[in-house]
Order: structure tokens, then C-alpha cells, then sequence
């Protein structure tokens, strides 16, 4: 059980949250042109994409599937704008919100309410250990994983393998997890994944019926399993890396999820733009209002911003290494640290 926090504790909370509050209040406010400008590069050029792709077939496939993986990266900055949507921060109206988040939820295989709540969930207990389990990549701490059964850590290995996890994962996630509700789901929620298989249905018709079958299948696959694996890959190290911040009980603390929790992934001009200034997560998380457009303006406005962990691209790949948390040293670590534990007879039995 936590211990109670004191007072002064208290209080310096209190004081960061205001601080970080009265930055950020600035940069909350949506613009239409910056956002209209965005739809017409993102949603546009996707759509210019599959038109060049169309287009391409008569000359060779050599051309068309350069233009598929193309199509693919500007479907994660289609889903960024999805994402902005669902948190109500690309427009200033509701209504526009969720008229673009049904669109772009339409091209990301995304039903728009489901998601929506699944993903204020992830907000509202990012980095809570005792909340784990929807809008989260399945975690395990040492002491669970030793604890375990045998099949329990075989299948925890299996999902945490890369492969799996970048490529097959993603996959399955927007092509068939995605087409059905959680059981949670309120009935709203459930409308909008039924409503959205039936308009990816008629999309999928309709593409059918210009492209042929076998060419339109190849063309759709690549562009979604290419968006998917970057970005379950953008998801993995926003808050997967070796010093992330995971507690339990009343320690837990949404300034300190966001700031410790949330890395700042330093990407070169051009992925950066591609993915939509995610990169700047643990000022999204510190208020999910501010639209994608906004994030680097506000990342800049105070020092304080730039003292949270950063990971460059190259960097960044170490975090493929931890796959646990360490409850005892505050870090993910790898499967080898599993090896201090052979020795001791309580354990043995579970490496």
C-alpha cells in the first residue's frame, strides 16, 4: 500500500500543475487554416496517391508499390489527424471533429467513438501499474513474469517479439481487432464499429470496382500494414524506453505520467512531419487539446519542456531490448536480467 503523501508534497504538485497549465493554455487553441491546410495535405495527397497508383498499374508494379509504401507513411499522419479529432483539439467545432475523425477513420481501418474511449483510457492511466490493459502494450513486471506460468511467459515472449509486435500485430489490430467491439463498449461506441465496417465495406467496393481485386488488395495491404508498423512502432517508444515511469496506487501522478512517462522523440524534419509532431508526446499528454500543430511551438516555449527524456531514431531502437519493469530499480530491463533471480531457489523454477 502507498504510503500517505504529506502536505508539502502535495502543494509542489499543485504549484508544477499550474505552472505547466498556464504554458500550455496558450497553445490550446485550434486554428482552422493550419488545420484545413493539413487536410488538404494529408487526406488530399493520400487520396492524389491512390489516383498516381491507379494510374501507375498500366506502366509497371515496379512504380506502383514505391507509391503504395509513400501512401502508407501519409496514412500515419492521417491518423495523427484521427487521433486530434478524437481528443477534439483539430477544430475548434465538435462537429468537424467528428465529421474528419469518421473520414479518417474511414482511410486508418479506425472506428471513430470505439477508439476514442479506448484511447482516453490510455491517458487517464498511462504509466499506473494497477491500470493496465486497455490502450497499453501488455506490460509485465519482473516479479509477474517469474511468477507466471510457463505458458503465460511463452506468449508474453511471442507478442514483445519484434516481428510480431511491429509487423504481424499491426496487422491484425486494423484489419480484424478493429471490427469488432470490446465488451465494455457503451452503445454508441459499438454503432461506430459496425458503422465503419459497412463504409470500409462500401470503400473497399468501390476501389474494387477501379482497381480489380488482386491489384486492389496488394495496394490496400501495404499502405495499411506499412501505417500500422510505424505506428505501433511510434506508440512502443513513446513510452517504452528504459527509464519510463511506471508506479502504483495513489504515487501515481498525471504530471509526472506525462513528463517521465512520455518521451520526446527527436525525428529528422521529414519523419517528423509524416508523423504528424507525435514525437512531442509528453506535451500531448500533458493536454491532449493541443492539436498536432501545435506541439513543437509549445515544446519550445519553456526550458522545462526539453528536461524530459528524448530518444533520437537511432537511440531509440535500444528500447526493443526491455521487455519488463523493475519494480525495485524503476527501469524496463531485458530478459537477461531475469538471470540474477536463477540462483535463487523460490525462482529457479520459473526461468
Amino acid at each position: 500500500m502507498s504510503k500517505p503523501q504529506d502536505p508539502a508534497s502535495k502543494a509542489d504538485r499543485r504549484e508544477a500543475v499550474a505552472k505547466w497549465k498556464a504554458v500550455v493554455a496558450e497553445f490550446q487553441q485550434p486554428n482552422h487554416w493550419r488545420a484545413s491546410w493539413q487536410i488538404l495535405n494529408s487526406v488530399g495527397g493520400y487520396a492524389a496517391l491512390w489516383v498516381l497508383m491507379y494510374f501507375s498499374l498500366s506502366v509497371s508494379w515496379w512504380l506502383t508499390m514505391p507509391l503504395a509504401i509513400l501512401a502508407g507513411a501519409l496514412l500515419v499522419r492521417n491518423f495523427i489527424i484521427f487521433h486530434d479529432c478524437g481528443h477534439g483539439s483539430f477544430f475548434k467545432s465538435s462537429r468537424a471533429n467528428n465529421i474528419w475523425g469518421f473520414v479518417t477513420g474511414v482511410l486508418t481501418f479506425t472506428p471513430y467513438y470505439h477508439w476514442r474511449w479506448e484511447h482516453s483510457v490510455h491517458h487517464a492511466s498511462s504509466g499506473h501499474l494497477d491500470r493496465r490493459g486497455m490502450g497499453d502494450i501488455w506490460t509485465l513486471t519482473v516479479n509477474e513474469y517469474l511468477e507466471a506460468s510457463k505458458r503465460k511467459r511463452f506468449v508474453y515472449r511471442l507478442t514483445r517479439n519484434p516481428f510480431i509486435l511491429l509487423v504481424i500485430a499491426p496487422a491484425i489490430i486494423f484489419l480484424l481487432r478493429q471490427r469488432i467491439p470490446l465488451g465494455k463498449a457503451n452503445p454508441r461506441e459499438r454503432r461506430s464499429v459496425w458503422l465503419m465496417n459497412l463504409a470500409l465495406l462500401v470503400m473497399s467496393l468501390a476501389l474494387i470496382s477501379i482497381f480489380g481485386f488482386l491489384p486492389w488488395m496488394i495496394i490496400q495491404l501495404t499502405t495499411i500494414v506499412i501505417a500500422g508498423s510505424c505506428g505501433v512502432w511510434l506508440f512502443y517508444v513513446q513510452h517504452q524506453y528504459e527509464e519510463t515511469y511506471w508506479v502504483r496506487g495513489d504515487d501515481w501522478d498525471f504530471t509526472a505520467a506525462a513528463m517521465e512517462g512520455s518521451s520526446f522523440y527527436k525525428l529528422p524534419k521529414v519523419l517528423q512531419w509524416f508523423s504528424g509532431n507525435i514525437g512531442y508526446h509528453h506535451i500531448h499528454h500533458l493536454s491532449s487539446r493541443l492539436p498536432n500543430y501545435n506541439l513543437e511551438r509549445c515544446h519550445r516555449s519553456a526550458p522545462a519542456f526539453s528536461d524530459v527524456p528524448s530518444l533520437t531514431f537511432w537511440t531509440s531502437l535500444k528500447s526493443l531490448k526491455y521487455r519488463l519493469w523493475d519494480e525495485e530499480t524503476r527501469k524496463l530491463v531485458g530478459y537477461r536480467h531475469l538471470k540474477q533471480f536463477a540462483k535463487k531457489p523460490t525462482l529457479a523454477s520459473n526461468l
